[in-house]
C-alpha cells in the first residue's frame, strides 16, 4: 500500500523495537485493527517488516539507534510527518545483558539503560504530550514480570524493567483527566531471540516453558485499547508468579531469580 492511497481516516500508531519478536507481533496486531504504523527499530530487518504490514495498512519503518539521541528524534520527526496525532504507541524496544555484572562489559549496560529506560522517557514524554494535546490516546509500556524482583545474572534488565513499570504507573496517574491511558504490559517468558541475544541462552528460563510473542501481542493490545492499567500475559503461572512477587521479600525473590538466570 503506497503512502499516497493512506486514508487520514484511519489512526496511526507507533511501535518501536518492532523488528522482531513481541514488537513485531504489537505491529501485526495493530495492523490487524485498522492502524496506520510507524514502525522502528535499529537493524535492517524493520524494512522487511514494513514491506509485509503494507500489505495489511499503511507502514513506514524508521531504521534508527534508540540508544542513542539522534535516533529517537528520528523516530519523532517520523512522527511529526505525519498530519494525524499518533492514537496509539507502544514503547517496546529493550535489551537485556547476561551474566554477572562484575563479569560482562560495562558499555553494554550502559547501552541497556539508554534504550530501556533513556527512551522510554524521551518516546514516553513525546508522545504523551501529542497525546494530551488532542485529548485522546492509547500509550502500552513493554514492562516484565521481572519488574517484580531483584534479578541475579540479568541484573540491569530487571532494574530496567521496574523502571519502566514504575514509570508507566505513575504516568498514568498523572494522565488520568487528559483521555489518554497508559498500559503496562508484564510479559513472562517469551518464544522470542531475546535470550540468545541477552546471552542468556541454556539458563532454566531459557529451558523452561514460553509464550508465545503472538499471544502476549494480542494481550497487550487488547489491554491496552480497553485502558487497562496493567496486564500479566500468558500463563497462569505468570500471573501467580506476578502475584507472589507482592508477598515475598526482596532477598528470597532475588536468589529464586538469581536460580532461573543461572545455566541448567
Amino acid at each position: 500500500m503506497d503512502d499516497t492511497t493512506r486514508s487520514l481516516a484511519r489512526p496511526l500508531a507507533l511501535v518501536t523495537g518492532a523488528s522482531s519478536g513481541i514488537g513485531r507481533e504489537l505491529a501485526r496486531e495493530l495492523a490487524e485493527r485498522g492502524y496506520d504504523l510507524i514502525v522502528v527499530a535499529e537493524d535492517d530487518a524493520i524494512h522487511e517488516v514494513a514491506r509485509e504490514l503494507d500489505a495489511i495498512t499503511a507502514a513506514r519503518a524508521v531504521q534508527a539507534d534508540l540508544a542513542t539521541t539522534a535516533g529517537n528524534l528520528a523516530t519523532l520527526a517520523a512522527l511529526d510527518d505525519d498530519p494525524r496525532r499518533p492514537a496509539a504507541a507502544a514503547i517496546n524496544a529493550g535489551v537485556g545483558v547476561g551474566g554477572p555484572l562484575v563479569d560482562t562489559d560495562l558499555d553494554d549496560h550502559l547501552r541497556l539503560v539508554a534504550v530501556n529506560v533513556t527512551s522510554t522517557v524521551h518516546l514516553g514524554k513525546a508522545v504523551a504530550e501529542r497525546m494530551v494535546a488532542e485529548g485522546d490516546g492509547r500509550l502500552l509500556f513493554t514492562s516484565s514480570i521481572a519488574s517484580q524482583m531483584p534479578g541475579p545474572l540479568n541484573t540491569t534488565y530487571a532494574a530496567s524493567k521496574s523502571f519502566v513499570q514504575s514509570f508507566a504507573e505513575g504516568l498514568r496517574q498523572e494522565l488520568r483527566d487528559s483521555g489518554v491511558t497508559v498500559t503496562a504490559l508484564m510479559p513472562g517468558p517469551t518464544d522470542t531471540d531475546f535470550f540468545d541475544r541477552a546471552d542468556l541462552e541454556g539458563t532454566h528460563l531459557d529451558e523452561g516453558h514460553k509464550d508465545g510473542a503472538e499471544q502476549v501481542a494480542r494481550q497487550g493490545v487488547d489491554a491496552m485499547l480497553e485502558g487497562r492499567d496493567h496486564v500479566v500475559t500468558g500463563t497462569r503461572l505468570n500471573a501467580i508468579q506476578a502475584a507472589l512477587s507482592s508477598l515475598l521479600p526482596d532477598p528470597l525473590k532475588a536468589k529464586l531469580h538469581g536460580k532461573m538466570n543461572s545455566p541448567t
